[in-house]
Parts: structure tokens; sequence; C-alpha cells
């Protein structure tokens, strides 16, 4: 097929779920040799779409065309088969696998044709193959698990690849990227726009949209609003069209002011991580950014500081005496709260519902002994929802219906029911769109008005300094440095970050 020639066509598709809809006639259509982005709010409908096109949700009604035949996918592996694959924001990779066992998964190659044996040389050879010719550095022999995120996101996309996928949907690709490896990413979009794939690029990342697209799609409300060139759009029209009224700020008015220094962190080393001697205070009320390049140290510390990675020395001490955070559970009980960057590897029970996720780390509050009052557990979820604005049909629905934003708010609720004194939130808005985040950001501000700490590591600057109070700038494992929210710049913080890398 021709560049330009209508590669996919999605057209009027419906889907309800418990009696509310969730796609209302949404339509879009993909061109050879060209990025369609699909923009929304989360919970607009757009990874409902997707899985409607690949066969993980059955659609009511409605029709799908690939290369101008009708298709109806049952499984994303027949659907990869077909040519069209995905690369999900949210792994779901067998870590304690290899790298080409990964890739290859359920389609292993053979020794030798029509043969049952399979072989580990030829799936390394291959692997080989695809990272040489995407330009990714991974040992096909290395365990998933000693990857880092960002690097098993470009396996994901490699392994998208090796399908000989004609359309490729990229949900939220560069979230756990670093700049450079962005920027390969993009000569990797660029390279199969050339071989005539059509991709989807499904993105919060404004400026990044209107870089690489040649189209756009918004959707709001399980409806398809706008499609058009991406060089007739601006980032305001995209943000007006996807929420349905003018934004005109990202981040709401910092009215929290911190007080005294109640947490204290002292020469904090990683037991099996570079973090090295990190030291800081932090007060009463204060939110405070955490930032750096990938492989910084950010989550390291986060995740160190709460117990879920082993210390080889150090201290720390809330309201004046030590916190001896050994493992999450003593966090816990010393009045501390992690909320994870991984979603749905470590933060969600994807096929349970709200009020077995949002109690989940209250359940000996909520009962005596064994048993856990059910009725409690339900009232406080309630609370939850309302208190923090949940979109869901009903507090039974598996959480992994709700949309990103919507989930995020759920296991902040979780902690939130433990009245933390400290919040350690490592990218608190990954993967969620620009009126979710308001929302998240307007949480976070309250929480600070009220008291707490919150510690707060992103990869995003521009969100660490409309947001935060101070932001440590981490490199290397080591703390480099600190800066006024107030008063830095992207350009200092980013000198920072680079000084021991």
């Amino acid at each position: 097929m021709k560049n330009g020639g209508v590669l996919l066509e999605i057209k009027n598709i419906t889907k309800a779920f418990s009696g509310v809809r969730a796609l209302d006639s949404a339509s879009l259509c993909v061109r050879a040799g060209t990025v369609h982005a699909l923009m929304g709010e989360n919970g607009a409908g757009k990874s409902t779409l997707m899985k409607c096109l690949l066969g993980v949700y059955e659609k009511d009604s409605g029709s799908i065309f690939l290369n101008g035949e009708e298709v109806d996918f049952k499984n994303p592996r027949r659907a990869a088969e077909s040519g069209v694959a995905m690369v999900q924001q949210e792994l779901n990779q067998a870590l304690n696998r290899s790298v080409a066992e990964n890739m290859w998964m359920g389609r292993y190659p053979s020794k030798f044709a029509f043969s049952p044996f399979v072989s580990d040389g030829e799936a390394r050879r291959k692997t080989r193959e695809i990272f040489d010719s995407l330009g990714i550095e991974a040992n096909p022999k290395e365990k998933m698990s000693r990857l880092s995120v960002s690097k098993r996101q470009m396996i994901e996309i490699a392994k998208a690849v090796s399908f000989g996928a004609r359309v490729i949907v990229f949900d939220e690709p560069t979230s756990s990227l670093t700049e450079p490896e962005a920027e390969r990413l993009f000569e990797i979009i660029n390279s199969l726009k050339k071989q005539g794939c059509g991709i989807i690029y499904i993105s919060h990342k404004m400026e990044e949209i209107l870089r690489i697209s040649d189209e756009i799609t918004v959707m709001r409300d399980g409806k398809t609003v706008a499609s058009r060139q991406a060089k007739e759009m601006s980032v305001s029209e995209i943000i007006r069209l996807m929420v349905g009224r003018e934004l005109t700020n990202r981040y709401p008015p910092k009215l929290n002011e911190p007080g005294c220094e109640m947490l204290s962190v002292q020469n904090l080393s990683g037991e099996h991580s570079r973090l090295r001697n990190v030291s800081f205070n932090a007060r009463q009320g204060e939110i405070l950014g955490v930032a750096g390049l990938d492989g910084s140290g950010r989550t390291e510390l986060l995740e160190t500081i709460f117990g879920a990675q082993s210390a080889s020395s150090g201290d720390i001490y809330l309201c004046g005496s030590r916190a001896n955070n050994k493992n999450p559970a003593a966090a816990v009980k010393n009045g501390f709260a992690l909320l994870t960057e991984e979603r749905r590897a470590n933060g969600i029970f994807g096929i349970l519902g709200l009020t077995e996720n949002a109690t989940a780390a209250s359940l000996n509050r909520l009962g005596a002994g064994p048993f856990v009052s059910e009725s409690r557990a339900r009232r406080e979820t309630d609370e939850i929802i309302k208190k923090l604005n949940v979109k869901a049909a009903s507090r039974n629905i598996a959480i992994s219906h709700l949309s990103g934003g919507n989930q995020q708010k759920v296991i902040l609720g979780r902690w939130l029911l433990n009245d933390p004194a400290v919040l350690l939130l490592d990218e608190p808005t990954r993967g969620i769109d620009v009126g979710a985040k308001y929302e998240i950001y307007k949480i976070i501000s309250r929480l600070a008005q009220s008291g707490k700490i919150i510690i707060m590591a992103s990869s995003e600057m521009p969100e660490l300094l409309g947001i935060c109070n101070r932001i440590l700038v981490m490199s290397g494992g080591r703390l480099a440095g600190e800066a006024d929210a107030a008063t830095a710049t992207q350009e200092q913080i980013m000198s920072l970050a680079a000084k021991y890398v």
C-alpha cells in the first residue's frame, strides 16, 4: 500500500460495561506512512477503543477494516499475527525470564523446520538482529528483572516490530524513557513510517504530539469529537477539545505553607543500589520534589526510605524519633506511604473491585482479629470515591476497567485511609491526561495544606517546578543539590542532574 492510503479504519464502535457506555460511535482512520495521535482525558475511551481493536474486548457494534477488509480479532495474539500490535504503557512481562524469552514467548523459533525442539541460539540471534536494526542496547540473555523500566519498554517496542506489524499502537511510549531514549524512539517511528507502517500514538505530552504527529483525533466521553491534521492544531485547542472547556492553568496555586522541619534523612545508602550518603530535611506541609535523569536514584531513594529496598546505612527521623523502616510494613506503622511508579505491576489488584483496592493497606483497622467489617470497608471506600472524585460505575467494578487517573486516585485513597505523615509519590501523574493531572495536583496541594509531607519524584521538570516548594536533584545515586522551585530553571536542574553522571 502506498503511503497516505487508508490502512486501518475503525467505524462507529460502541461498547458498554454494566450499562455504562464507554464508547459511543467512536471512529478512527489511520493512513499508511503516518503517525496518528489519539488524544483524550483518562476515561475518554482511548484504551477501550484500542482494546476493541485488538480483541481484548468484544465490541457491541461497529466495524473495523484492515487493508479494506473487515476484521474482528478475538485476542491480541491474533491481531499481532494479522499485523496489528500494541506497545503497552503498563508493562506486562515475565520478569524472571530472559529478554529473548520475553521477545518470542509463545512463538519460540525451532531448531529446524517442523521440529518440536526450540532453539535458544536462534531466539537470541533474531533478538540481536531486531535490536541492531532499532539501535537498542540490551543483552538477549539478560534477565528482565535486572533491566530498568525504560529499557524494558524499548524491548516491548522491539517485540511489536518482531511481528512484522503494519499498524503499531504506542501507549504513552516515552513515559519511562530518558530524553536520548525518546529521541531514539522518534527515529524508530520515522523509520517505520518510511516502511509504510501506520502508527497510532497515545500520549498526554502535548509538545511531543505536535512534533511527531501527522493527524490528531481527540476523544471525549467515549465519542470522537475531532479529527484533523496536526499542523492545524495547537496545544490550547487540543486541551479545549479534550476537556470541553478552556484550561488556562496547568497547576493549582501553591497555597501550602511549609512549617517546621519534621523529617530528617541522614546519610542514607542502598545495600543493593547506587544510592550513596543522601541527606536532606523536609518540613511539615512541604511538597518536596525529586528530579534527576533515568538511573539517577530517584526511585531508589523513595523505596529505601519506605523499606522496599534495603539500606546499608543511614538514619531516618520523623518528629525527632528514629523511624526504623526495615520493611514496608514497619514504614506504614511509622507513618509513611509509597505510591509506586509501576501502577499495574505494584499498585493495583486488577481483577478486584474498588473496595478491595482502597482498603488493602488498612485491613487491620477495619475489624477485630481476622474478621474485616465489610460494611465499614464499603463506607470508607465510598468516602474515598467522593473525596477524590473517582469516576466509576460502582465500587464493585474491577479497578482495571478504570482509567489510569482514576486508578491512581484509588491507590492514593488507599494510603490516605491510614492517615500517613509522609507521602512518597513516584511519578504520580505518569500516563495521566492534563485534566486528571490537575485533579491529582489539587489533591497533593490539599494534603500538603493539611500538614502532610509530600516527597514527589518526577521525570517531568515543568511538573516539579509547577507544584513543588523545593526540588532535590539526584545524580548517579547521590544528592547533587537542591533548588527553590519558585526561582529555579530547567537548565539549572539539568546541570545538577548531570553532575555525577
